[in-house]
């Protein structure tokens, strides 16, 4: 079974709570900590994907991360069909757990089938929670069926929370702001990101998934937000170099 090989890393585990610790001391932008949450959690657990969606002012679940076309893709599916392990997660505030997507078609017909198309086949589906009240949800996706341990959920729900509590934390810090300001932003900078990885995806003649990789990148080489590097490549006609070009160049 998928999850008995694949232990997550707790070194890695332990960087990325000291890296959220530095960030929450500071001013920070809620969508670039939401991209770097979904991030961690692929790498931790060493899973396929990982995406994270928030309820916009209608009560409908958006996915605000596009890490890879995998997490897009389905995450398009919940959100425009309302159904899956994350609507389940943010509707019951509780965590999914399921091992065989196989085994859950009849309970999400569309998303189930859309998954197993992709050959994700294990998932788990965590609320994110502010003062007892569910803002959203995460997606986690194995591409394998999974029996997740305890200590895997664990870990995820962790990361989960912290996530939310970055959320909670920025309305604090701005007074004048309010949380669903905030995930409104979290909705608007994905907006610009998809747009940024298709400019660089067709500029490099590279896949979207590559066209993230280069514009996440450029984004930690220059220590600037993700959010800000899209603009400029979507507004100010930015073009990131690849890895490739760049050894070319060197």
């Amino acid at each position: 079974m998928g999850g008995r090989g694949e232990r997550f890393d707790e070194d890695l585990l332990t960087n990325v709570l000291s890296e959220f610790a530095r960030t929450l001391t500071g001013r920070y932008d809620v969508s670039e900590v939401l991209y770097r949450l979904a991030e961690h959690v692929i790498a931790v657990l060493g899973v396929r994907g990982a995406g994270v969606s928030v309820v916009d002012e209608h009560g409908q679940l958006r996915p605000v991360t596009g890490i890879n076309e995998l997490t897009l893709m389905l995450e398009t599916v919940e959100e425009q069909f309302q159904e899956g392990p994350c609507v389940d997660a943010f509707r019951q505030g509780e965590v999914i757990v399921v091992e065989r997507i196989e085994r859950e078609v009849a309970r999400w017909p569309k998303w189930a089938t859309e998954a197993l198309r992709r050959d994700v086949h294990g998932v788990l589906g965590l609320p994110l929670v502010v003062r007892e009240q569910s803002i959203g949800a995460m997606n986690v996706y194995s591409g394998e069926p999974r029996q997740w341990d305890e200590t895997e959920i664990r870990v995820a729900r962790i990361l989960t929370d912290i996530g939310a509590g970055f959320v909670a934390n920025a309305s604090e810090l701005e007074a004048s702001q309010r949380t669903t300001q905030q995930l409104r932003e979290a909705l608007e900078s994905r907006i610009i990101i998809e747009q940024a990885k298709g400019i660089i995806s067709v500029h490099q003649q590279c896949s979207i998934d590559e066209a993230f990789r280069i514009l996440r990148d450029h984004s930690r080489r220059h220590s600037v937000g993700l959010r800000a590097v899209a603009q400029a490549v979507v507004q100010l006609g930015l073009r990131p170099e690849g890895r490739q070009q760049r050894r070319a160049d060197v």
